[in-house]
């Protein structure tokens, strides 16, 4: 038999075969949220600077009513919605009442960031399932296979490396499946990790900086307490 991929597929068995299909089917559901969430992050990130660019200056000269009345044009990305929720909840809230016009703004902006999280977080659950199982399916496959392999050698009632050889190449070969799906997928899912930071950190500051506006026209300092997600 010569070591190759369709060859060593012919002479699987039918566990080794669902071993292999279970991890294409793993891999082939890791880059589609691969895929999925890198257009995602890069659609959100280029719509949240655009809501920026429009905003800055209204927050910059201290116009935060004008900032509340700026009217929305299509997606906003992650930040633009995080400070609409806050600029929504300065325009209803009571102006004769400054420190709870203040808490409000913080507990809409605080309520939207956890939406936000949760949503670019959404799959990477499945990256990190893959990532940890793979390498484990694949050696469920290597196992059986060297188990069925010292069935048939003893089936046979002859012995040997030259008789084993082929059965135990074509199980290592389920722990090379698991280890190719395992490492890409848990690139990714570092990869993503690291961009949640990065996202997590541009929601915060412009929030803070919102708070930062309110308490200038409200008239009071913003307390940590009414901003715990931005203050960790």
């Amino acid at each position: 038999m010569q070591f190759t991929l369709s060859d060593l597929w012919s002479h699987m068995g039918l566990f080794a075969r669902m071993i292999v299909g279970v991890m294409g089917i793993m891999s082939l559901a890791s880059l589609f949220v691969a895929s999925e969430r890198l257009l995602t992050f890069r659609k959100a990130r280029k719509n949240s600077r655009a809501f920026l660019l429009n905003l800055a200056p209204l927050l910059m000269r201290r116009d935060i009513e004008a900032a509340a009345a700026m009217p929305l044009e299509g997606e906003s990305g992650y930040v633009g919605r995080v400070l609409s929720a806050g600029l929504k909840a300065y325009r209803v809230s009571p102006k004769g009442d400054a420190d709870l016009s203040f808490e409000l703004v913080a507990r809409a902006l605080e309520r939207q960031t956890e939406r936000e999280t949760q949503n670019m977080k959404r799959g990477q659950s499945l990256l990190a399932t893959v990532s940890s199982t793979a390498p484990f399916v694949g050696l469920l496959g290597t196992v059986m296979g060297i188990v069925n392999s010292f069935q048939q050698m003893a089936a046979s009632g002859s012995g040997g490396l030259a008789t084993v050889s082929a059965g135990i190449s074509e199980a290592l070969v389920t722990t090379a499946f698991g280890l190719l799906v395992a490492i890409p997928a848990v690139m990714i899912y570092n990869y993503f990790q690291s961009v949640m930071e990065g996202v997590t950190v541009d929601i915060s500051e412009s929030a803070n900086e919102l708070l930062d506006v309110v308490a200038t026209q409200a008239k009071v300092h913003p307390g940590a307490e009414l901003w715990p997600t931005a203050a960790a």
